[in-house]
């Protein structure tokens, strides 16, 4: 399954130990998914995460233990090239390029804590959205050999 976080799955995975998206996190270091990435929405995450109330909040306080971390993502992601640039399709233009990172990596789904902000463009370039809970819900239910690529 190929998937596309939006910064806001890193964001929460970093601030909080428990939840899906910290799941997600481990699951993607457990090559159970692929994580699409391009290098604007690289580059999206590096800056948020950079934030100084990210930094107190996730308790990494330093741009470098950032910096380890995101080295530490990149091993598990499957870069994407973008070819195309669908703007605009979003209300908030920092969607952007989670959206353009999924059309041009051919994405099964983005996972978000903003569903709403995706659904119309995912219909239109047929990929699902979904929050961390129910992709986890999917990505165990794959594990125990059940065929969810449906959207």
């Amino acid at each position: 399954m190929k998937l596309v976080l939006d910064t806001s799955i890193l964001v929460a995975a970093l601030r909080s130990k428990r939840g899906a998206s910290r799941e997600l996190l481990r699951l993607m270091a457990a090559d159970s998914f692929t994580a699409l990435v391009s290098v604007p929405l690289f580059l999206e995450y590096e800056s948020v995460l950079k934030r100084p109330e990210h930094l107190l909040a996730s308790g990494l306080l330093r741009p470098e233990l950032v910096d380890r971390f995101l080295d530490s993502f990149l091993l598990h992601t499957e870069p994407v090239s973008v070819s195309y640039l669908w703007r605009p399709q979003l209300s908030d233009p920092a969607d952007e390029m989670v959206l353009e990172a999924a059309v041009n990596g051919r994405a099964d789904w983005i996972v978000t804590h903003n569903v709403r902000h995706f659904l119309a463009p995912a219909k239109k370039f047929n990929f699902g959205v979904a929050a961390p809970a129910p992709i986890l819900h999917k990505l165990h239910k794959l594990a125990e050999g059940f065929d969810y690529a449906s959207k």
